[in-house]
C-alpha cells in the first residue's frame, strides 16, 4: 500500500519546482502524492503576492489538519500548520533571499517566524551544505542535505548531440565563443556579465528562461530539449548571481554537459564551485578568463562531470525514500 504524502503542486520552471517535480516522479511507485494549488504563482502582480497566497490557502490547510499521511512542504504556509501537522512534515528549504521578498516589510517577519517553528518539523532538507549550516545557526538541528539530482540518461544523450549542428542552430560560428550566463531573470547577474563583455570581440552572451529583465542579447526561451541543445552549443558558463541561491541547476547542468565554468561562490553556488573545482570570475578581466576557460583540457571537464554524475535519480530516490519511510 502506498504511503500518502501531501505537497504543493510541482508546477513551474524554478529550481524549487523542478526539484519537487523530480521528487514526485522518483517516488511515484511508493507514494500517493496529493497536492494543493500554489496560488502565489498565479498572480501577475508581485506586490503582496505571498500574503495573498497565504490568505487564500488558509482554508485548504485547515482542511488538511485531520488528513492522514505526511507533508513535504517548501512554502511559507507552514506557518498555518498546527504543531501536530508540523510533526509530520519534512520541510524543504532551497534558499532564503530577502531580494525576492514581495511583501515587505511583513515578509521578513514571516520568515523569522518560520525559522523559529522549523524545529517542530520531523526533518528539514536543504539542497546545499551552506543552507544546512545557515539553518543550524538559526537553531534548527534536524537538517540533512539532499542535493539536486539529474536524469543522467537524458544528459548523456544530450552530450551526444552533434555540437556543430547545435552551434549552427543557435547562430554560433567557429570564431565565436558562446558564453552561457544562465537564466535572464532578476538578481542572476546576467547584466553584469553582458556589461563586462560589451566590448570583447568574439564573445557572445547567451541566456535562457523567461527574461524578466528584458535582456536584449542572444536570449532563448525554449523547451527542455532545445535548452540542452543550447548548452551543448556553448563553450563556457559564467554564473555571477547577486542573490544567494540553493544549488544552481543551470550551472550544474552546464558542467554535466562539458562546459568549463566561472562561478561566483555565493551561498550554495560556493558548494557547487568547490565540489567541481570551478574558479571564481573577475569582472575586470572576464574576457581573458573566458578565453582561458574555453581552452581547458578535457580532463578537467571530465572531473567536474564525475563529481556531479553521482547525484543521479537512484541517489535521489533512495535518499528521499529512506527519509519518507522514517517520517512515516
Amino acid at each position: 500500500m502506498k504511503r500518502v504524502v501531501h505537497s504543493m503542486e510541482p508546477i513551474g520552471r524554478t529550481g524549487g519546482r523542478v526539484y519537487l517535480r523530480m521528487l514526485h516522479e522518483a517516488t511515484a511507485d511508493d507514494v500517493e502524492w496529493r497536492t494543493v494549488p500554489d496560488h502565489k504563482r498565479t498572480y501577475r502582480v508581485r506586490r503582496w503576492r505571498k500574503l495573498r497566497h497565504l490568505a487564500r490557502l488558509a482554508p485548504t490547510v485547515r482542511s488538511l489538519s485531520d488528513a492522514s499521511g505526511v507533508f513535504v512542504w517548501d512554502d511559507l504556509s507552514l506557518l498555518l500548520f498546527t504543531p501536530e501537522m508540523r510533526a509530520r512534515t519534512i520541510f524543504v528549504l532551497h534558499h532564503y533571499e530577502p531580494l525576492q521578498h514581495d511583501s515587505a516589510p511583513f515578509e521578513a517577519m514571516l520568515w523569522q517566524r518560520l525559522f523559529q517553528i522549523l524545529p517542530q518539523c520531523a526533518a528539514v532538507v536543504c539542497v546545499a551544505p551552506y543552507w544546512a549550516d545557515f539553518l543550524r545557526t538559526h537553531g534548527v538541528s534536524n537538517v540533512r542535505v539532499i542535493y539536486n539530482a539529474f536524469d543522467m540518461a537524458e544528459l548523456e544523450r544530450a552530450r551526444g548531440y552533434d555540437r556543430g549542428e547545435c552551434r549552427a542552430a543557435f547562430g554560433l560560428t567557429h570564431d565565436v565563443i558562446g558564453v552561457y550566463a544562465g537564466k535572464a531573470v532578476h538578481w542572476k547577474g546576467v547584466e553584469e556579465v553582458a556589461a563586462a563583455l560589451a566590448d570583447a570581440p568574439g564573445l557572445r552572451v547567451i541566456t535562457s528562461g523567461s527574461n524578466t529583465i528584458g535582456f536584449d542579447g542572444a536570449h532563448h526561451d525554449v523547451d527542455r530539449e532545445q535548452y540542452l541543445r543550447l548548452l551543448r552549443a556553448c563553450d563556457v558558463g559564467v554564473f555571477v548571481p547577486r542573490m544567494r541561491e540553493g544549488w544552481s541547476r543551470c550551472a550544474a547542468e552546464a558542467l554535466l554537459l562539458g562546459l568549463p565554468c566561472l562561478i561566483r561562490p555565493v551561498a550554495g553556488l560556493g558548494d557547487l564551485a568547490s565540489l567541481t573545482g570551478q574558479p571564481a570570475p573577475d569582472l575586470g578581466r572576464l574576457a581573458a578568463q573566458i578565453r582561458a576557460r574555453a581552452a581547458v583540457q578535457d580532463g578537467e571537464t571530465k572531473a567536474a562531470h564525475e563529481a556531479l554524475a553521482r547525484f543521479d535519480l537512484n541517489y535521489f530516490g533512495n535518499a528521499w525514500g529512506d527519509l519518507l519511510a522514517k517520517v512515516a
